[in-house]
């Protein structure tokens, strides 16, 4: 099996993981500000060098994510200097938040789904991409960097298998405006590893002048089986959250992202390095278990290591 020797891990989990929490009266399970920032500092600690903070989407519609602003407030100069920080934005609001609140990074997001755009932003895929520039230039402006991302380029629960050339549009898009950093986001769970496979073998060979990142949801149970095909078809950089929590609140029966730990543990057996100490991340999805008060879709936290056992059995 062709793999890489190294790949790089975002977590996601205190934007994407937290964004569809509920309480047991379900409504929004907003944690407190000071929790996420011991979060982010333990993120720190535990060797991630890329974490998704938060998001400025609209507060009214996701909540959990109203205090990012705070946050990233409160947690400067108190993580190393070479961990990135990115906020997920929908508009050129976004950027000014982020320039407000002291974020370096920010992220872009069109759907590559029409019904799950308009869900998600309320525009169409072409109004998304349109108010686009402003954004770039508002954040080049401000040395603030940019990248963006693509939400069902795989399939969407509306529309089905979505045409690799819908998917060129819009990172054609993306490259015009001279974003070169681009996620390919399964966010409805719906991707299989021949497609993850075949997708990001064309990408990776017509658009050299771009870096990836694979953002998989493990809603059907094959999120680790797509990270290995997307693996061998070159890529080397993937998100996840601790403890599996996720989904996004616009997609039916969405499910959480891949587990974190599972994924360093299954990285970790397979000798490829990530930098990052699975025990430390497992001790924070530990804590985080106690703060929404349910069990996470983790194997790893479940079972433990698979070397924790070597020697311990009769």
């Amino acid at each position: 099996m062709n793999l890489p020797d190294s790949v790089r891990i975002c977590e996601v989990g205190l934007r994407d993981g937290l964004q569809n929490e509920k309480d047991k009266d379900g409504n929004a399970l907003v944690l407190k500000t000071e929790d996420k920032v011991e979060i982010l500092k333990s993120l720190a600690d535990a060797g991630y060098k890329v974490i998704e903070a938060g998001s400025f989407m609209h507060p009214k519609r996701v909540p959990q994510m109203a205090d990012t602003d705070e946050v990233m407030k409160q947690i400067a100069g108190k993580i190393p200097d070479d961990v990135e920080l990115r906020v997920l934005i929908p508009n050129l609001k976004g950027v000014q938040r982020a320039l407000d609140c002291g974020a370096k990074k920010v992220k872009l997001n069109v759907s590559a789904s029409r019904m799950h755009n308009l869900k998600n932003l309320n525009r169409t895929p072409e109004e998304s991409v349109a108010g686009f520039e402003d954004c770039v230039k508002f954040a080049n402006e401000h040395k603030i960097e940019i990248s963006g991302s693509i939400s069902m380029p795989f399939a969407s629960p509306w529309e089905g298998r979505t045409p690799v050339e819908d998917v060129d549009a819009i990172i054609e898009a993306y490259l015009k405006l001279g974003i070169n950093e681009i996620s390919l986001s399964d966010a409805s769970g719906m991707a299989v590893p021949n497609q993850v496979f075949d997708l990001c073998e064309h990408v990776r060979a017509k658009y050299p002048q771009a870096t990836w990142w694979l953002h998989f949801h493990n809603t059907r149970g094959v999120a680790m089986a797509n990270i290995l095909a997307a693996m061998q078809a070159g890529m080397t950089q993937f998100d996840s959250s601790f403890g599996g929590l996720g989904g996004c609140p616009f997609v039916p029966g969405a499910a959480g992202n891949i587990s974190s730990e599972d994924v360093i543990h299954m990285l970790d057996e397979c000798g490829i390095r990530t930098g990052i100490d699975v025990v430390k991340v497992m001790a924070i999805s530990r804590k985080i278990k106690d703060l929404v008060g349910h069990n996470l879709e983790s194997y790893v936290l479940r079972a433990g290591r698979s070397k924790d056992l070597i020697g311990t059995q009769g």
